[in-house]
């Protein structure tokens, strides 16, 4: 995607990525992390996407943080730039994805409404609504997301 983002590290496994956040607050270390979820009925592997700022010497993340470093969108690319990393990686993987609060979910719901088409290039997302998941439509809100390999049929 053609987002300004941060460069970030990853661990050997690229389960796990650091980046830091620079603004009017200073440096703050930001972690990404994912974890298995299982497996879909085709046997697609589920991954959960975790995110807030870096818990030092922990591998953990606070992700009810809020960090007003002037730099939301580059962070949110940061992040959409591992999605990416990480499906180079594995293949065909399924990201699920939810904010920690429902005001948290509604702006990655923003975010992607307002990169839709860079999106789209790259990707498919789904989005849950009361019905059931869906392809992301504006004007839907929706509890959680879903990220694919754009075209990768799931079952």
């Amino acid at each position: 995607m053609n987002l300004e983002k941060y460069l970030f590290d990853a661990n050997e496994d690229r389960t796990m990525f650091r980046f830091d956040s620079e603004g009017p607050n200073g440096t703050i270390k930001k972690m990404v992390k994912y974890v298995d979820l299982g497996k879909l009925n085709d046997g697609t592997q589920i991954l959960g996407l975790g995110f807030g700022d870096s818990i030092e010497k922990q591998d953990s993340y606070n992700d009810t943080a809020i960090s007003n470093n002037a730099d939301r969108d580059k962070i949110l690319a940061t992040v959409a730039s591992t999605v990416l990393d990480i499906m180079e990686r594995l293949g065909n993987v399924v990201i699920y994805a939810e904010g920690a609060t429902p005001a948290r979910t509604r702006l990655y719901q923003m975010r992607i409404n307002a990169n839709k088409a860079d999106i789209d290039s790259h990707l498919d997302i789904l989005g849950k609504s009361k019905t059931g998941w869906e392809d992301f439509r504006p004007g839907v809100n929706y509890s959680a997301f879903v990220a694919k390999k754009k075209n990768y049929k799931i079952e």
